[in-house]
């Protein structure tokens, strides 16, 4: 495990629409030299899950927190407030978890710019950014935001990181079946291993 300077908990809905935006995050995380965390790299049933999620968020300085998925459930027909849940939990770290955890720094991430401010008005103060459900948009959020914490070290624009994870998406396959692996079954873990060696292989 690196260095909790290095870490970064990635909070976004699970969902198989959201998939694509995630692996795109991921792939942003680490090209820009930190490392991805999420709840779902935990897989132990004898640990009650907001416990995990406490754990992971006191390792990470920093966060990404997608609000995007607000909308009701149509089963249910109730909202989802996992996401703005844990996004609560990282500020509250932030606030009183001491010396360590007060060098938190987190990006904030919804569909629309403004959009939040309808659900969640209490977080008006801070910094939203749009990725109008596109993984271009949504790596540059990432870029630009871990950029101002990688001091002393310059990070490519958000244009060539896109076309890096274009490469990388075009031979993830062939990159899985030489690992012994179906593309269509990776655990968050599987992929994060996948990417960290791809980019072993393909530094800037």
């Amino acid at each position: 495990m690196p260095a909790t300077s290095d870490a970064v908990f990635i909070n976004v809905p699970f969902d198989s629409r959201y998939k694509k935006l995630f692996d795109a995050l991921v792939f942003a995380v680490h090209d820009c030299g930190f490392f991805a965390r999420s709840a779902r790299e935990e897989d132990d049933s004898s640990k009650v899950r907001l416990d995990k999620l406490y754990q992971i968020i006191r390792e990470c300085r920093f966060g990404i927190h997608d609000l995007s998925r607000t909308s009701l459930d149509t089963r249910n027909q109730l909202p989802r407030f996992n996401m703005p849940l844990e996004l609560g939990i990282f500020l509250g770290a932030k606030k009183y978890g001491g010396a360590t955890q007060a060098l938190k720094s987190c990006l904030i991430l919804d569909r629309e710019q403004f959009r939040y401010q309808i659900f969640c008005s209490d977080i008006a103060g801070q910094d939203i950014r749009a990725h109008n459900n596109d993984t271009a948009q949504a790596i540059a959020a990432v870029r630009n935001w871990l950029t101002a914490n990688r001091h002393g070290k310059m990070i490519p624009g958000a244009g060539r990181m896109q076309n890096r994870y274009v490469n990388f998406r075009l031979e993830l396959p062939a990159i899985a079946r030489a690992a012994r692996l179906d593309v269509r079954e990776l655990t968050f873990l599987d992929y994060r291993t996948l990417v960290t060696g791809w980019l072993d292989e393909n530094s800037w």
